[in-house]
């Protein structure tokens, strides 16, 4: 871990004239500060001030003085700033939130609860690896520069040029990416037009997470660039495949990898049959955070690769929790398929460990897998084996999180509390809205 001298060093050495001081709101939303580079020893000593109350689920205002105090392994200088003579050089900072009354972590920095979690694991003798496999689509804008729902391309599945228009726009993300300290082990296009997806090594959980918030900041940053909007929006166009972002998990111990077993049939450890218990024990309210709109709700419906039935495999797709083919001692891993890239990492993470962690302690017993495609099951079939269904609705993802103890706990009072009251908002609001699927269907049949 570089120390605050080597950063500040380093903003000399770079040229730094201003320095973005960055976290997430509740929903996972990057916001940041920025001062002038000149301000950064302060910062590394005093922290920076800010005002909490105009953060999306964060304070009152009679209590919203907060204080952002810079992570030193998250510096950083943004490519994108940087690539012209003639610009401003900035770099930029992850923080962790502070309550300026206590001194202490701020409950409702999404941030901490990750960091909780781990601490949880660490007790327990375990630190965990996560690799996402995040997808995004690209659109055109209209003449104003308004996002439209026109794909840039009109490639499908590992498509080469000319008809992945794209490839250029990929490139530079992970040019940008790989200048930013990320090491990248593949791209390509996915199966819907428009649709792609760039993979990153895997990495402890926290540093997984500050990956996945730079990682969406840096697409949307290069697609501007290109003059292209990109979205992680789950599901922006109805009949295509949605975006998913897939996270693949392992526990390391003293040993070395926690999750493999040799002589198993699958290559999996009984503290890994544990976890995977526990991850589909909480399956539903592990939804309401790594499914989090009413948008991620339409991606989770059969018939688009999206798993919509509590199972695991290690030979199909339709399954909740997928065994990928790799095995070995550094290999040995679970993917949990669910989540969507629109969620926010550090809550997401943050609620799978726990979720896993309650497997181990409670000595759960894991179900077999379910080799058959259960898109083909009949409802008859699913009862008789034990398959339940995810939530199908953000709404009855909130009744699942609100009636899971774990996974309240592994949020905290305050953001369970804020997130449930936002998403709450968000359903209601929907429910009561008329969407142009319901003009066309009604308006001149009635």
């Amino acid at each position: 871990m570089p120390s605050k001298d080597k950063i500040l060093s380093l903003i000399q050495e770079e040229g730094v004239d201003f320095l973005r001081l960055q976290f997430t709101d509740i929903l996972g939303t990057v916001k940041n500060v920025s001062i002038p580079a000149h301000q950064a020893a302060k910062a590394f000593e005093d922290g920076i001030y800010f005002d909490g109350s105009s953060i999306e689920g964060f304070v009152r205002i009679q209590e919203s003085d907060m204080r952002l105090n810079p992570d030193p392994d998250t510096f950083a200088i943004l490519p994108w700033r940087s690539r012209r003579e003639d610009s401003t050089v900035s770099a930029r900072l992850i923080c962790d939130v502070i309550n300026t009354t206590t001194g202490e972590p701020f409950k409702g920095d999404p941030r901490y609860v990750l960091k909780r979690a781990i601490a949880r694991a660490k007790d327990m003798g375990y630190d965990m690896n996560a690799g996402p496999e995040p997808e995004f689509f690209v659109f055109e804008k209209d003449e104003k520069g308004r996002a439209t729902t026109e794909t840039h391309d009109h490639g499908g599945y590992f498509d080469l040029g000319p008809k992945d228009l794209a490839q250029e726009i990929r490139a530079e993300i992970i040019y940008m990416l790989e200048s930013m300290g990320f090491e990248v082990e593949a791209s390509h296009h996915e199966v819907a037009p428009g649709q792609h997806e760039i993979d990153f090594k895997y990495a402890d959980a926290l540093t997984t997470a500050d990956n996945i918030a730079t990682f969406r900041s840096v697409v949307r940053a290069v697609a501007e660039l290109h003059g292209v909007h990109a979205t992680f929006m789950p599901k922006p166009i109805s009949g295509i495949n949605g975006s998913g972002m897939h996270t693949h998990i392992s526990l390391f111990g003293d040993d070395g990898n926690a999750f493999h077993e040799e002589e198993d049939e699958f290559g999996l450890s009984e503290t890994a049959y544990q976890f995977l218990a526990g991850v589909l024990e909480h399956a539903p309210a592990i939804t309401a955070i790594c499914n989090p709109t009413v948008n991620s709700y339409k991606r989770l419906v059969p018939g688009y690769e999206a798993p919509i039935y509590v199972a695991w495999s290690d030979v199909n797709r339709s399954a909740l929790v997928r065994k990928p083919a790799a095995r070995g001692p550094n290999a040995s891993r679970i993917e949990l398929r669910s989540p969507d890239p629109s969620c926010n990492p550090y809550l997401a993470l943050a609620v799978m460990l726990h979720a896993g962690l309650d497997g181990i302690e409670k000595e759960l017993e894991c179900p077999g897998p379910v080799r058959e495609n259960i898109y083909d099951f009949t409802e008859e079939d699913r009862i008789e084996r034990g398959i339940e269904t995810l939530p199908g609705t953000l709404g009855q993802a909130i009744k699942a999180l609100n009636e899971d103890e774990v996974i309240l706990d592994a949020l905290g009072p305050h953001i369970a509390s804020k997130f449930t009251e936002a998403k709450t908002h968000e359903y209601t609001e929907f429910l009561a809205s008329v969407s142009q699927w319901e003009l066309d269907q009604y308006l001149e049949t009635f």
